[in-house]
């Protein structure tokens, strides 16, 4: 009888887990398995669909392209934006452990709390400014468009850095540590709560917009002041 209970227990406490493993592998098959393949192969171009293969890409790749909107898109050749994800939080987290079983490397756990703001303006201003400006509000590149990264989480910021996600490059740990990485997040969250101290913020937009605006309350100013003098002189 106590052989039999234990039996029971174990298998309610397996049963969660191998539900969650068939979710993972049903979404994918639903809705991933026709770009990438069955098992994560990919599928090479020439079809209506195909895709990259996700065998290495790891927890890490998974979570970041779900979690953000990137994945699915409606063609595989469109440049994937941030927007709302389709599945829920439960299915995320089902579809990024199938993936993961694919192997590669887990989701980070990155600790901006012990990271430095001086250090992270320094390493996102060499390393990510030229695509995201410095006020990380995004930009224009060449084939594409960075996104603004106010709305980006920590893990999400991890992922990026690790991934490379479409044109962004792809940065190692010989490149850019971790604690590199707890900096860059720690100054990325400092532009997402900014301190405008004495001044207009101008929505944040960064150092051209503000730029733009002084030039044109400065000539604003300087017509007038030459309007006054022109009177006068009259």
């Amino acid at each position: 009888m106590k052989a039999a209970l234990l039996i029971a227990a174990l298998a309610a406490l397996a049963l969660p887990q191998l539900c969650a493993a068939d979710s993972g592998a049903d979404l994918y098959l639903q809705n991933c398995a026709s770009c990438h393949g069955r098992g994560g192969t990919g599928v090479p171009p020439g079809g209506e669909h195909f895709g990259p293969p996700l065998q290495g890409v790891g927890e890490q790749a998974a979570d970041f392209y779900l979690r953000t909107g990137y994945m699915p898109v409606q063609e595989a050749t469109q440049e994937p934006v941030r927007k709302s994800s389709p599945f829920s939080d439960a299915e995320i987290r089902s579809l990024v452990g199938y993936i993961g079983s694919f192997g590669g490397p887990p989701v980070p756990k990155p600790q901006p709390e012990r990271g430095n703001v001086s250090d992270g303006m320094r390493l996102f201003t060499q390393n990510c400014a030229g695509c995201h400006q410095v006020a990380a509000q995004g930009g224009l590149v060449v084939g594409g468009t960075a996104p603004r990264l106010a709305d980006s989480t920590p893990t999400e910021i991890a992922e990026a850095v690790r991934v490379g996600p479409y044109l962004m490059p792809r940065f190692t740990r010989r490149q850019l540590s971790d604690r590199d990485v707890d900096s860059v997040i720690r100054y990325v969250q400092l532009t997402q709560r900014p301190d405008n101290r004495g001044g207009w913020g101008i929505a944040n937009l960064g150092p051209i917009p503000e730029g733009l605006v002084a030039w044109l309350l400065a000539g604003v100013a300087l017509l007038g002041v030459a309007v006054v003098i022109g009177g006068r002189a009259r």
